[in-house]
């Protein structure tokens, strides 16, 4: 291989890679980590293959979705006018480079192949509930970008929707065969917190994002009310918690997630004073990528402990 060959592979391979977001994959990791740590706690055995097969459909939806993400937002011109922070405004991966934009269109599409091979795996040996859960998820993930970025409430929930109802819930029955109430409620505790995880990274692509026709909710409403949201979220994220174990629908352990309130508590009351001080928001951002990181991650380890 001639040398321009080769460091134009290693380019290719560079941009594959940034598009997919790779820092950013470990929230697949706990919102599967959820999902089969209900299984176990309901009663089941775990097949490693089948766990396996699990963790890499989840971050390959999350690559895709972030691929696509990508492609459209340099394809629509946003991520040349983003100002980017650690946790907003894209990778730029693409931004000197933009003749490279099929790679991340190319990037989304294969990853959705990979999780269309899964899920069919697991339909032909459980039957055609996974194949609609994943075909919502495959929907969810090729129209967040241009379409539903221009509704606000939908655009609101459908983080929540793919990796919380979507994947927790998608993860239970790919191990079991079955749904059930304990994996239900436990996937709302994801489905709040990337809700909120997208929401307030929006507030500082604000501008930028109007100039493409997006309408989210710091758009439409502004973002002193989407801040009160996000506290709302927030609440809701550790009432879901606490009701699991009121109704005994997990063991007292997973109120050891309540922990990562140190956190989510900050996080919320930091978008509530600072919502419209970007500079003083980024903290915010930070607290709350970890909230959402942690708290699946503890409500799991209390349902394995349980």
């Amino acid at each position: 291989m001639s040398a321009n060959k080769k460091a134009s592979s290693e380019s290719n391979l560079k941009c594959i890679i940034g598009v997919m977001r790779p820092r950013f994959l470990l929230l697949a990791v706990s919102c599967v980590f959820l999902g089969l740590s209900a299984a176990v706690w309901t009663g089941y055995s775990i097949n490693i293959w089948h766990a396996l097969l699990c963790f890499a459909g989840g971050v390959l939806a999350h690559g895709g979705v972030n691929a696509f993400n990508e492609y459209e937002d340099v394809k629509s011109g946003l991520d040349f006018k983003t100002t980017r922070t650690p946790f907003s405004g894209g990778s730029g991966t693409l931004v000197p480079v933009p003749h490279k934009l099929p790679i991340a269109l190319w990037t989304g599409v294969l990853t959705a192949v990979l999780c269309v091979a899964i899920g069919i795996y697991f339909f032909l040996l459980y039957g055609w509930p996974i194949l609609a859960i994943g075909a919502l998820g495959l929907f969810v993930i090729v129209v967040y970008t241009p379409w539903l970025n221009r509704m606000p409430l939908l655009c609101l929930i459908a983080p929540g929707l793919g990796f919380g109802t979507l994947m927790v819930n998608g993860t239970y029955f790919a191990l079991t065969g079955a749904f059930s109430w304990t994996a239900l409620l436990v996937s709302f505790v994801p489905f709040f917190l990337v809700s909120n995880l997208l929401l307030l990274n929006q507030f500082p692509d604000v501008e930028a994002d109007r100039t493409v026709g997006r309408k989210h909710l710091p758009i439409t409403v502004g973002r002193r009310a989407s801040a009160v949201i996000f506290a709302a979220f927030v609440a809701a994220t550790y009432l879901t918690i606490i009701l699991g174990v009121a109704v005994k629908l997990t063991p007292l352990w997973t109120l050891f997630a309540l922990i990562s309130l140190v956190f989510a508590f900050p996080a919320a009351k930091g978008a509530l004073e600072h919502s419209d001080n970007l500079e003083k928001l980024g903290r915010s951002m930070g607290q709350n990528v970890l909230s959402n990181l942690i708290a699946p991650v503890l409500v799991g380890i209390g349902l394995l402990i349980g």
